[in-house]
């Protein structure tokens, strides 16, 4: 009975609210302010949903990272799936993943109404160019925290660095590099790595 007990405290607290509980208006805003695609939405997603509201653990967060980042379709999209799915099941992934994704199409459709009006403006290219910078900083900050998260050490730190150069020297698709990533990871937790007492 204590196991059971210990188990209940340890769940994250379900979202409240209607069928999708706090998960369209908690994505909404993920999706609203957040600039520079899938990976800059991390920073934001991890302070939502693993510091504020405590529904994944930061661990967790890593997996469904990995996962949403080897299955098809956007990242952003995928990550909100699991986590929604994971909280209210099917409502909950329908309501995180229309959460995430209605800021983009409402100001990618409004710039698309308006496009040709100031798509030569001096104005909105300084704007542009000036966000391309901080862009940049919201990818490495994550990139760095998922590494520090990895738990990379001197035996397994060649893996990244291996990939990145196969991308960018190589050519090798990222496709690639998931499926071999996969395979390794299975061999080695099937085969290789010590179990436990």
């Amino acid at each position: 009975m204590a196991d059971n007990s210990n188990n209940k405290s340890n769940q994250a607290p379900l979202p409240s609210g209607g069928a999708g509980g706090g998960l369209l208006p908690t994505f909404f805003k993920i999706g609203l302010f957040t600039l520079g695609g899938g990976y800059a939405m991390i920073p934001l997603i991890e302070e939502e949903v693993v510091n504020r509201h405590r529904w994944v653990s930061r661990e967790e967060m890593l997996d469904l990272i990995a996962i949403a980042q080897s299955c098809p379709g956007v990242f952003a999209i995928n990550i909100s799936i699991f986590v929604g799915y994971k909280l209210r099941q099917v409502k909950g992934a329908v309501a995180a993943a229309l959460g995430t994704a209605l800021p983009s199409f409402l100001i990618i459709l409004a710039i698309a109404i308006f496009f040709s009006q100031f798509k030569d403006n001096a104005y909105v290219a300084a704007i542009f160019r000036g966000i391309r910078p901080a862009v940049v900083a919201l990818i490495a900050v994550p990139t760095f925290r998922l590494g520090q998260r990895a738990a990379l050490n001197r035996f397994t730190i060649w893996i990244p660095v291996v990939s990145a150069l196969a991308i960018w020297l190589l050519g090798v698709s990222p496709i690639y590099i998931i499926l071999m990533a996969g395979i390794g990871g299975y061999v080695y937790g099937m085969y290789i790595k010590p179990t436990k007492p």
